[in-house]
């Protein structure tokens, strides 16, 4: 039961750096996050938690889609962060590792 936060970009496993050719041209500015909580209060604390990272990000409001769901074992959650460029994707994304 690890965090999933998905990255289109091409990266160094070595380091979790961006590879020098990744070209940024604003096709990749979603960042999704998922992972099951033993209950909905853990969820809804991450998802604030990432709400506020979110939002200390963003220049232009971030669009932020969230779900929970019943799974066995406890409470999935699934957020997507769309923000206005890939630049601060990839900003929100660095900033959580």
């Amino acid at each position: 039961m690890s965090d999933s936060l998905k990255c289109n970009a091409q990266e160094t496993a070595a380091c979790c750096c961006v590879d020098v050719g990744t070209v940024m041209d604003n096709t990749d500015c979603t960042a999704s996050y998922q992972h099951v909580f033993a209950n909905r209060g853990e969820a809804e604390l991450m998802l604030k938690t990432l709400t506020e990272k979110a939002r200390a990000t963003e220049s232009e409001p971030c669009q932020i889609d969230s779900t929970f769901k019943d799974v066995d074992g406890g409470v999935e959650l699934t957020i997507d962060f769309t923000f206005c460029c890939q630049a601060e994707t990839m900003i929100f994304q660095l900033g959580l590792r």
